[in-house]
């Protein structure tokens, strides 16, 4: 059953081949066999899960059920889940138990999924490798030696390896599509505002966006239409209709036109993923779709631009992690200026210090206008490449990640060699667009990604293309060897 997609576990639970409690108990053992060594998981519910199991499967038997009922899913450690311990991969939030659902999490309830459990993540969503985690570093799969990205790796681990048929992430500069492309599986995401914030705890207000890890485009869209939609209570949220994103997925891809960004193919890129990519873009040209060399001039400017943006707003954003209200406190603080540096100190890790640090700076009077606001306008410019690119073309594709997975500790001492691995997919998360990472094949015996970008809300269209390629193509099968 663990090799099943969503469409077919769907399918199988409204025939009556099996129970969501005979499908929940079968992943709950996987998680139990695997999970000590992959680590992809922080917290794993098992009462929850079976009591949610078992009013799924009364509701299948009225014939009530959704595309989700009974399904078995993992949710990113960011979404606050009620009398669940929300962790975000912190010290500081250890002992936080969420008293309401999120958006997400409460969309996944009325559609009568069963959540397993909550997945490991990099402290506080800022890192490229899962290895900036409290809980400790979340293994690759395909060679536990390798690190799975970041920062929802544990999600995209999770699903690698089989112990959840999909899993949700965030993503605010890759951190879904990167992770995906890492583990070999399809990642989504949608675009800014389609998915509701409220209740995920916050990294860059203005860049984070939830998603998706499946191991097909299909389950993509059956997860997204479960997420997607306008919530009042996220100010970010956007009031527009939302489609039925399995709708489109089978028309042909004929006079389909791919834009080849020439910055996207150049220095940096290792050369074998290079070929794959080119590989898969053939396959696109024999499925009809006109291939168009295009240019995004500035977006080698989109990592020092992330890299002041992304910070000044963490560093606003967790200014509320102050050991008063909740979350970590220190021991026997002498005053209250004790208090707060002492429970700061202690409650955060390394690589959350420093991003706090650069964007105090950055915000700092001294500094406003020659950093933030200078990268706002970078930001504006960056988004105009896009909107100039799409009157030409429908999507645009490019490499995820300019290199397979690298060895756990290869980066960790060198914070811009590890900025640089989501150096293809940050530029999609200033601008706002919508952006997928579909497997496309292997270099060293391990995965490559294959990124699709879209126009804004055209999330039909992304997945309708990668579904196509799906259908054309095995990389999205293939399962490490121990997992199968």
């Amino acid at each position: 059953m663990h090799s099943k997609t969503i469409a077919e576990l769907a399918a199988g639970l409204k025939k009556g081949d099996f129970s969501s409690e005979e499908l929940t108990t079968s992943f709950l053992q996987r998680i139990k066999q695997f999970d000590p060594e992959l680590n992809s998981f922080i917290t794993v519910s098992e009462e929850h899960a079976m009591s949610q199991a078992k009013a799924a499967d009364a509701v299948i038997a009225k014939g009530a059920a959704t595309a989700l009922t009974g399904i078995p899913l993992a949710q990113k450690d960011i979404f606050c889940t009620n009398g669940i311990k929300t962790t975000c991969g912190s010290k500081m939030l250890d002992n936080f138990i969420a008293p309401y659902d999120s958006t997400v999490i409460h969309n996944f309830n009325q559609a009568g999924s069963v959540m397993l459990g909550k997945t490991n993540m990099d402290e506080f969503a800022m890192g490229s490798s899962n290895e900036t985690s409290y809980y400790g570093g979340v293994k690759n799969p395909w060679d536990t030696l390798t690190v799975p990205g970041g920062s929802s790796g544990g999600s995209a681990a999770a699903v690698a390896a089989r112990l959840v048929p999909a899993s949700t992430g965030t993503d605010t500069g890759g951190s879904i599509r990167q992770p995906a492309a890492l583990c070999g599986i399809t990642g989504l995401k949608p675009t800014y505002g389609r998915v509701s914030r409220y209740g995920m705890i916050a990294f860059a207000s203005s860049l984070d966006q939830a998603g998706t890890f499946t191991q097909t485009a299909e389950d993509s869209a059956l997860m997204l239409n479960v997420m997607a939609g306008f919530d009042e209570k996220d100010s970010t949220s956007i009031e527009k209709e939302v489609p039925d994103y399995t709708a489109n997925l089978n028309q042909d891809l004929k006079g389909l036109k791919i834009g080849l960004p020439k910055e996207y193919f150049g220095e940096g890129l290792n050369a074998d993923v290079a070929k794959v990519v080119e590989a898969a873009i053939e396959e696109y040209k024999k499925m009809g779709a006109e291939i168009v060399e295009i240019s995004l001039p500035n977006s080698h400017l989109s990592v020092p631009a992330y890299y002041v943006i992304a910070p000044a707003e963490c560093s606003s954003n967790l200014s509320r992690f102050d050991g008063v209200r909740f979350g970590y406190r220190c021991d026997d603080p002498k005053d209250l200026e004790d208090l707060y540096k002492r429970s700061r100190g202690e409650g955060f890790g390394e690589e959350v210090k420093r991003r706090i640090m650069i964007g105090a700076y950055a915000l700092s009077a001294g500094y406003y206008d020659a950093y933030y606001l200078k990268a706002q306008k970078i930001r504006h410019l960056i988004s105009d490449d896009f909107k100039q690119a799409f009157e030409k073309v429908d999507v645009i594709m490019g490499p995820t990640s300019p290199e397979v997975a690298f060895q756990a500790g290869e980066k960790s001492g060198d914070p811009v060699s590890m900025y640089l691995s989501d150096i293809y997919t940050i530029a999609t998360n200033l601008a706002g667009l919508p952006g997928m990472s579909v497997p496309c094949g292997f270099s060293n015996n391990l995965p490559v990604g294959l990124q699709i970008i879209g126009n804004y809300f055209d999330e039909s269209r992304l997945l309708n293309v990668a579904h196509q390629y799906q259908q054309t193509t095995d990389w999205h099968k293939k399962v490490p060897e121990t997992y199968k």
